[in-house]
């Protein structure tokens, strides 16, 4: 007898994520907003979960929520400018009252191992202090921010042996200075300046949107920070939207290598991030997340793959592994976060003014990305470049793809002769040519 569990199907697919994660160093914000509406204890099981595979943790919280809540319940309003309020010795007495509580409160339940808790059987070492060097925000267009302040300096050295130890470090959105002080921090900017100071693999921000969207409403999954930055300049920087793609563009500008912009409101978003390889928020980065590239030897697995589910069906010729070996200075490939979805090939013949458009193939679940018009247009300005000037094709199963782009049928006789001599009479492929 076979069960079926869809998580099981699940858990093979990640086992490549959970490997790659392994011994990594994510720092991870988490907005005040998220403990007040009660999603702090799943979250917290989550991040316990990464520690258990061997994720270095660096989790940074926020307090604005909870302080506004002290403040309106107090009758104070404080002063604000440029996206900022003023902490005078009121408001930071509050600030470092909240702050205390909530990191109290989270390493509570960091240490929470009780048999019906998902935290049973793991011991978590959580680590605060003075990690985070602070400096004042000073007096800004007449106005004195007092208290408030900015990240001067990350104790990184300091960070990285805690979590050599096995430690997770827990930061407030507190810095302190030389001279004694408590400043009041932007959580946002704590998290970035830790990304950057321990070149941190990701800077994971949690916050209240799913994400980026276009004007049409739709999620952008990956963007650059060059990308990014127009849309940071429509946003309020009141907003938290604006603070965390300020702080993602920041961090992917200086190292990062990916940051991600999630919701506490999808109680899976963490998890689904970082353990499927389309994910479910937006990232940002300057390194090529999908990328379309000259294929390499390493590549050899990830074709075979890709081809032998079309070449089952009689929509490719079979390829063995030795003969791609062979060829795989033709093949372009599409490649996804570590998986070829996408390949096509430009073989070349002794008349050098004509060649073959072949393996044209992208994986099921990437067809609507238009990167079989991608690999077209690649294999076309690289056969104009070595002066190639027609293309042709054989195809059983998509002439009406090839016709869409600009190929024509043709005869049988207008293939190169070697090409002609190992034609396939039993496949009856169509035979289409294009002029560049």
């Amino acid at each position: 007898m076979t069960t079926s569990f869809s998580f099981v199907d699940w858990f093979r697919h990640s086992s490549p994520y959970i490997n790659a994660h392994r011994g990594r160093t994510f720092v991870v914000l988490v907005e005040g907003e998220a403990m007040a509406a009660g999603r702090g204890e799943s979250l917290i099981q989550d991040l316990a979960l990464l520690h258990t595979l061997g994720v270095k943790l660096v989790v940074v919280f926020g307090i604005r929520h909870q302080v506004h809540a002290v403040l309106d319940s107090e009758g104070i309003v404080p002063v604000r400018h440029q996206a900022r309020w003023v902490a005078d010795d009121t408001i930071m007495a509050r600030v470092e009252r909240v702050a205390a509580e909530q990191r109290l409160w989270l390493e509570a339940r960091l240490s929470l191992g009780l048999p019906n808790t998902p935290l049973h059987g793991i011991e978590l070492t959580t680590v605060s202090g003075n990690l985070v060097m602070a400096k004042p925000l000073g007096v800004r267009d007449g106005v004195d921010f007092q208290r408030s302040g900015e990240v001067r300096r990350v104790r990184s050295g300091a960070v990285r042996a805690l979590l050599d130890q096995q430690s997770l470090v827990l930061l407030p959105p507190l810095g302190f200075s030389s001279t004694g002080e408590v400043f009041d921090l932007d959580a946002a900017e704590v998290a970035q300046q830790v990304a950057v100071a321990l070149r941190a693999d990701k800077l994971i921000l949690l916050g209240q949107s799913d994400g980026l969207c276009d004007e049409g409403g739709q999620l952008l999954r990956q963007l650059t920070p060059a990308q990014a930055r127009p849309l940071l300049a429509e946003a309020d920087p009141a907003e938290e939207r604006s603070r965390h793609l300020e702080a993602a563009c920041e961090a992917a500008t200086h190292g990062v290598a990916r940051t991600h912009l999630l919701s506490w409101r999808d109680a899976d978003a963490l998890l689904a991030e970082l353990f499927t390889r389309d994910g479910v928020g937006t990232m940002i980065t300057e390194h090529r997340y999908e990328q379309l590239r000259a294929a390499e030897i390493d590549d050899i697995g990830g074709l075979l793959e890709l081809l032998e589910p079309l070449e089952k069906r009689g929509m490719l010729v079979p390829r063995s592994r030795e003969r791609l070996e062979h060829e795989i200075d033709d093949y372009l490939v599409i490649e996804r976060d570590g998986m070829v979805i996408g390949c096509a090939a430009l073989h070349r013949f002794t008349d050098a003014s004509v060649a073959e458009l072949a393996c044209v193939a992208v994986h099921p679940d990437y067809r609507s990305g238009a990167r079989g018009e991608r690999l077209l247009a690649e294999i076309e300005r690289l056969a104009r470049r070595q002066g190639i000037q027609r293309l042709f094709a054989l195809t059983t199963h998509t002439a009406h793809w090839f016709l869409e782009h600009g190929f024509v049928p043709s005869a049988l006789d207008e293939l190169p002769p070697l090409r002609r001599d190992a034609y396939n009479h039993a496949r009856q492929s169509k035979v289409l040519c294009k002029g560049l």
